[in-house]
């Protein structure tokens, strides 16, 4: 039940931080938001790993070299994220990131990829999938209501 938790809070910090970061980028752009955004993310989290962990900052051990890229994963989340939210809206950008993180996550645990056990395939995973992607089509298919500058809705007002 904690891991779940903690999977919800991480699940709100990343909405908040997509749109916050869409908003600083209206000003400074989205280079230079990403790299702020990272940036503060490595001012923010050296104290604290040097508070709490009782090593070096570069004892890897037998770590794959390959997982130690995962930095570049957050530039490319960080960017791409901001930019969807940006282009589409928070809801629409967050629920499409939110099923391929899905999907990836159960082709990599299907397929025991990264030293995970293998999961079975089933007909409820699939459905559940299936369910996600249909409620986000669902959600983009209501209609936007428009903004009519006000003196065309003055204008309506006056012919009722």
């Amino acid at each position: 039940m904690f891991g779940a938790g903690l999977a919800v809070i991480a699940g709100i910090l990343i909405s908040l931080q997509n749109v916050f970061n869409a908003r600083v980028s209206e000003k400074t752009g989205p280079w230079a938001t990403t790299t702020l955004v990272l940036g503060l993310g490595l001012v923010c989290s050296l104290p604290v790993f040097y508070g709490v962990e009782q090593r070096s900052l570069f004892e890897f051990g037998d770590v794959n070299p390959i997982y130690l890229f995962s930095g570049v994963f957050g530039v490319g989340i960080v960017f791409f994220l901001m930019r969807g939210v940006t282009l589409i809206g928070p809801a629409y950008a967050i629920s499409i990131a939110l099923i391929s993180q899905i999907v990836i996550a159960f082709v990599i645990n299907t397929g025991g990829w990264f030293g995970f056990e293998a999961s079975s395939l089933s007909w409820q995973k699939l459905t559940g999938i299936a369910l996600l992607i249909g409620g986000v089509l669902l959600y983009k298919l209501e209609k936007p209501k428009e903004d009519k500058p006000e003196a065309a809705v003055e204008e309506e007002r006056l012919r009722a």
